[in-house]
């Protein structure tokens, strides 16, 4: 991993982007940290073209987007076009809003859609993943769900991004899975996890939780990962998610990036 692979998830920074004004000042603050690269998620209204523009003037490249569920299902060529106009190539289903994961068949029938969805998105040269969360380690017929999910798809259709806190949180092992989705891991998501005195599980800045980093980001780079994409999604140093941004950028330069 280098530092030109490292993002930074605007999501973090939802509460600063609600309005065009305040994506370009969030977006000037995030280049100024050191990150060169953002995923876009969480952001209030703005045509696509002029958040192209922002991006494009602050010097930051768009390495990926979260689109709506919804959207990504049932209207693949509509992200493709805004992922066109952002000079993009990957984005990620979000969440599995609306399904069935608690079936064998409403599982592989939500496959099937993604697998469709990706399929459209792949002729158009784009990229479709999986972003999880811990929901999809619930097991049915003796496997997670999310198993379950990428042998129902085909490897050229979905691919994963996944989300080293949820990973955890499911119970399960991030480098493991790294390694488990060896060449279907263009991006990563590096979200530490932490647990308080009072064994509350929460989110922390990059080396200021409990997970083995060194381990973790061998086995996404030994699996072909392109995109090291840093989210917090709450439980920010004093309250303050640039300062946890910052905060996980100079651990990843200075301990984590080559």
């Amino acid at each position: 991993m280098t530092i030109d692979q490292i993002a930074a998830q605007l999501y973090t920074l939802r509460d600063h982007l609600k309005t065009p004004a305040q994506v370009a000042s969030t977006l000037r603050k995030v280049r100024k940290m050191g990150y060169r690269a953002v995923q876009v998620a969480g952001i209030g209204p703005i045509d696509t073209s002029e958040l192209a523009r922002i991006l494009d003037g602050e010097g930051l490249l768009c390495c990926s987007t979260h689109e709506n569920s919804a959207t990504i299902l049932d209207n693949p060529e509509a992200v493709g076009e805004k992922l066109n106009l952002l000079g993009c190539t990957y984005t990620a289903y979000p969440y599995p809003t609306d399904v069935d994961l608690t079936t064998v068949r409403g599982v592989r029938a939500f496959a099937k859609r993604l697998n469709n969805a990706g399929k459209v998105l792949h002729e158009g040269g784009k990229v479709l993943t999986y972003h999880n969360h811990d929901i999809e380690f619930f097991r049915l017929k003796d496997m997670p769900i999310l198993d379950m999910i990428f042998n129902e798809t085909d490897p050229q259709y979905l691919k994963a991004e996944l989300d080293t806190h949820w990973v955890q949180a499911g119970g399960a092992s991030p480098a493991g899975w790294c390694r488990k989705l060896k060449d279907r891991l263009p991006m990563l998501h590096m979200k530490d996890y932490a647990v308080t005195a009072d064994r509350k599980r929460v989110f922390a800045e990059i080396g200021s939780g409990n997970l083995d980093w060194a381990e973790i980001l061998a086995a996404a780079d030994e699996s072909g990962c392109t995109w090291y994409i840093v989210e917090q999604d709450g439980d920010w140093l004093d309250n303050d998610p640039f300062k946890s941004l910052k905060r996980s950028y100079q651990f990843i330069k200075a301990r984590l990036a080559d």
